[in-house]
């Protein structure tokens, strides 16, 4: 596996933003799918669903649901398409790396979790580059030798 993305990267693909073009762009040189994690499509989709839930109780935040439906449709449809395809992962082993990470990375550079989850998976994949445009899952990312292309 050459590459694996983190839900900042996701999230530039199914909704216009700053870094949409770049994730686009990395996509159209991008040959066979993109692989995701089954916790990735989790987390985009729960980011979604609680970006809808926001703007439905304060419409200055969040997103609708109109446009939330379309980002998790468009999602399925890149999913059935084979554009991204579900990779099975050994949680095991992905939550061992993610341990020594936390320990090795987390008191000096604050990382979340879910971020240290995605490094941890794409490493224990085999990953050779991490999408993100997390500037702080960046330099976790890099400080474990992936690359970070976009």
């Amino acid at each position: 596996m050459r590459c694996f993305p983190d839900t900042s990267f996701l999230c530039a693909l199914y909704r216009t933003q700053f870094s949409s073009p770049r994730a686009d762009e990395f996509m159209r040189g991008l040959s066979g799918g993109l692989s995701v994690s089954s916790l990735l499509l989790l987390e985009f989709r729960q980011s979604v669903r609680l970006q809808i839930r926001l703007h439905l109780n304060d419409r200055s935040k969040g997103f609708s649901q109109t446009e939330g439906q379309q980002m998790l449709n468009d999602l399925q449809i890149d999913l059935n398409a084979g554009l991204l395809s579900t990779i099975p992962v050994d949680w095991s082993a992905v939550h061992q790396r993610a341990e020594a990470l936390s320990s090795a990375h987390t008191i000096a550079a604050g990382h979340r979790l879910a971020d240290i989850l995605h490094v941890a998976t794409a490493l224990q994949l085999g990953a050779v580059e991490f999408l993100t445009f997390d500037v702080n899952q960046k330099k976790l990312a890099e400080a474990e030798g992936l690359v970070v292309p976009v």
